[in-house]
């Protein structure tokens, strides 16, 4: 009778050149993605769900708390102040809780190269103001000050005349204080989400 030994065998690592060859055909391949994935449209709808999170928080917690919510939009540090006026003056009296809420990075409040949708008037169309800040307010019965929208850009569509396609809107609803959320799809707008 016969046996056959079988000897074990020591699993193989790899050599230097497989490695160095995985990592050159892995580089190609990156190289032909990147260029593919457009990583500031990417911020931009980030943004726009940001913005639209924080507005729709504030709408609840005015009315879970039964007094007003401000969010007021501090354009030239890039950020959304969130008030809660527990004594519905319209203003950040002392002692009344602030949130700043900054963009994301390389977003900023704009219209871009984007046309204006019809009636938002940008970047922000919100009349009223704390202070220099222009604001919505929304009220303990769940209610917006008056109807209005955000627009913001990414900085590449901010420093020049392209990607008018970067550009979203966030709007808001007086009555029910909705948000909406929009695209810039030249030469139209398209509802996003």
């Amino acid at each position: 009778m016969e046996t056959h030994m079988h000897r074990r065998t020591q699993p193989r690592g790899f050599t230097l050149i497989e490695i160095l060859i995985t990592l050159v055909v892995l580089g190609i391949v990156l190289m032909f993605v990147r260029g593919k994935i457009d990583l500031a449209k990417y911020a931009v709808d980030g943004g726009m769900q940001s913005v639209g999170m924080i507005l729709q928080a504030a709408q609840r917690q005015a009315v879970a708390r039964q007094h007003n919510i401000i969010v007021a939009f501090d354009v030239p540090n890039e950020a959304l102040r969130v008030v809660d006026d527990s004594n519905n003056s319209g203003t950040a009296d002392p002692g009344e809780h602030v949130r700043v809420n900054p963009l994301p990075d390389k977003v900023v409040f704009g219209l871009g190269s984007a046309t204006v949708m019809s009636g938002i008037a940008g970047p922000i169309s919100f009349t009223k103001t704390m202070g220099a800040y222009p604001c919505v307010i929304f009220h303990r019965d769940g209610s917006a000050s008056e109807a209005g929208g955000v627009y913001i850009t990414s900085l590449r569509a901010a420093a020049g005349t392209g990607y008018p396609g970067d550009t979203r809107l966030i709007q808001t609803a007086r009555a029910s204080a909705r948000v909406s959320f929009w695209r810039s799809s030249p030469p139209n707008w398209v509802r996003s989400f």
